[in-house]
């Protein structure tokens, strides 16, 4: 068994909760089983109560995804989406952090947002003003949207081309860096009330930013924050994706199918990372994983079996016909992956094809993969499983649930504590914010980070 240390010198994984503001985000009709809470996502209770939960099971942070626009390819419209609220509607991850914070004194907060969705000014302030309420807790999964609705209802004509949304991913991380790190100097807030004089102006600095797609000239409208930077997290694995990830991302989160699939991607990020002039092992990687807990395997299997009478097939059509940029309703489901040429996700559908090379990965076996991915067992056996993941390198699991709040609830008071018995799970929580829980190096992002590299000439 791998009793590789992590970054702040134990054994254990890190945990976050994949969640969406929304009805269905993965394990689509699962909403109509009799147990599902999901119709009460508009409800702030749902929030407080599964922070409360996710916080007792010893979750570091809920991951908060997120989509502005409809899947609307699937037989040439987004009835289908619709009629089983497959993440729509939805509301903005964002607003129910302060809700969740209030509660909790641990748990982070990783939300989503497309670089297409807002400049970087005033998403900048957004950021500050969250570090700052919980008090050093915020993370940012850094996208650049895969729906073509998405763009075209925040202003553009489309969807711009994939390599060029990872372009314009840079400058929008280079001019946020730069108002969230390099605009006010330390020592610039002196709340001195004797002599009236709250920030010395002299240490506040416009950061003149000017790039091929964004201008900023600052300065930063928020006094720094906790953390000044959000933890960064990313999840592109094209080519560009994985590129942008060596040079930026603090954490990676992973899909890969098998724990193969992870190693590969590891490895060659942390190359990456290398040949950049980062330190490869300040990256974490979080796989992905779905359990179903019983307190027996057979237990466990009754379970999944209520559940997936409920999935629903077109659902999941509609959401892989996003991923691939066209209507697999009228496409052959045999069709080879690599026949599949997209503009949207397309290095989801390369690393799967990678991650499992014995496969012969067709639209049809992508469909029932999606279906059937989630790890069905005892504790005891879902923690070996855990554990062949941490062997092939991850640092961390992305839980998403079947049915909530009820998989949460399972795995706090089920598999966790087998975790916690084998080393794979903290007993108490590290103090501090939430880089300094991650890493155990302090709020501020690495010096060797671009962020913290970058000069700028006042």
């Amino acid at each position: 068994m791998s009793q590789s240390k992590n970054h702040i010198g134990n054994n254990e994984l890190f945990f976050n909760a994949f969640e969406q503001n929304c009805v269905s985000l993965a394990y689509h009709g699962v909403w109509a089983h009799p147990e599902s809470q999901r119709f009460d996502y508009t409800q702030p209770e749902f929030w407080i109560d599964l922070a409360k939960t996710l916080e007792r099971g010893g979750f570091d942070s809920i991951f908060l995804a997120d989509v502005v626009g409809v899947h609307d390819l699937y037989k040439g419209g987004y009835q289908t989406s619709l009629e089983q609220a497959m993440q729509t509607p939805g509301g903005d991850p964002s607003v129910l952090i302060p809700l969740m914070s209030a509660v909790t004194e641990h748990l982070g907060f990783i939300f989503t947002q497309s670089i297409l969705q807002e400049p970087p000014f005033n998403f900048a302030r957004r950021i500050s003003t969250l570090d700052h309420i919980t008090k050093g807790r915020v993370g940012w999964n850094i996208v650049t949207s895969h729906l073509a609705s998405a763009a075209k209802n925040l202003g553009w004509d489309d969807l711009p081309e994939h390599d060029t949304r990872y372009a314009m991913a840079s400058e929008y991380l280079e001019a946020c860096g730069a108002l969230w790190e390099k605009s006010w100097e330390d020592g610039a807030v002196l709340r001195d009330k004797q002599n009236r004089k709250y920030v010395d102006g002299s240490k506040v600095h416009r950061i003149n930013y000017e790039g091929k797609y964004y201008k900023v000239p600052g300065p930063h409208l928020s006094e720094p924050s906790p953390q000044r930077s959000p933890v960064l997290f990313q999840a592109g694995s094209s080519e560009a994706g994985r590129q942008f990830a060596a040079a930026n991302a603090e954490a990676i989160f992973l899909d890969s199918s098998t724990p193969l699939g992870a190693q590969q991607i590891i490895a060659d990020v942390r190359k990456r990372a290398k040949a950049l002039g980062r330190n490869p092992e300040d990256i974490l990687f979080f796989q992905g994983l779905t359990f179903v807990v019983g307190g027996s395997d057979e237990e466990a299997q009754r379970k999944d079996k209520s559940y997936r009478e409920y999935l629903h097939e077109e659902a999941f059509a509609a959401q892989l016909s996003s991923a691939a940029g066209q209507d697999i309703s009228a496409v052959d489901l045999n069709t080879p992956l690599e026949k599949i040429k997209t503009n949207t996700q397309q290095g989801w559908l390369n690393s799967l094809r990678q991650s499992a090379p014995d496969q012969s990965w067709t639209l049809g076996k992508v469909l029932l993969w999606r279906r059937n991915r989630q790890l069905v067992g005892s504790p005891e056996r879902l923690a070996d499983v855990i554990q062949t993941w941490k062997d092939a390198g991850v640092d961390g699991i992305n839980v998403t649930h079947v049915i909530s709040p009820g998989s949460y609830e399972d795995f706090a008071d089920g598999l966790a504590p087998e975790l916690r018995r084998r080393g794979l799970l903290k007993t108490e929580y590290r103090p501090g914010t939430l880089r300094e829980k991650l890493y155990g190096k302090g709020d501020r992002l690495a010096a060797d980070h671009p962020i913290s590299k970058r000069k700028l000439s006042y």
